[in-house]
């Protein structure tokens, strides 16, 4: 994967990011590092999630009943704080995505209006 330029990225709307981590942890717990990655994989390289932003999200959502964490060993052996979908979280980002999908379906009748209406 090639490498993008910083300029290139996206910003992240308010709210976005913590659907984001939400859909990432559908597939199994991780820690903040590997959440981090798996989020600018999956976008191409578009999307980086700064450290600032990460962790206080993280502890929103832990904070709200969304996620639950553990302390475990790493790939690397290190001692890091890993995240896990709870019940709730699930039922949360099922919601994320319907608002979501409003959201792209409102914005998309914007951009590409109907022909003859203006």
């Amino acid at each position: 994967m090639a490498k993008t330029p910083d300029d290139s990225r996206l910003e992240l709307l308010q709210g976005t990011l913590d659907m984001l981590i939400l859909r990432t942890l559908q597939w199994g717990s991780q820690h903040g590092h590997g959440i981090a990655h798996s989020i600018r994989q999956q976008s191409d390289d578009l999307l980086k999630v700064e450290t600032g932003s990460l962790y206080p999200a993280l502890h929103r959502l832990e904070k709200r009943g969304w996620l639950k964490a553990k302390w475990a060993l790493s790939e690397a052996n290190q001692r890091a704080k890993y995240y896990e979908l709870t019940a709730a979280g699930k039922t949360q980002l099922a919601r994320e995505q319907d608002r979501w999908s409003q959201l792209v379906t409102a914005i998309g009748r914007i951009m590409t209006p109907a022909t003859g209406k203006e």
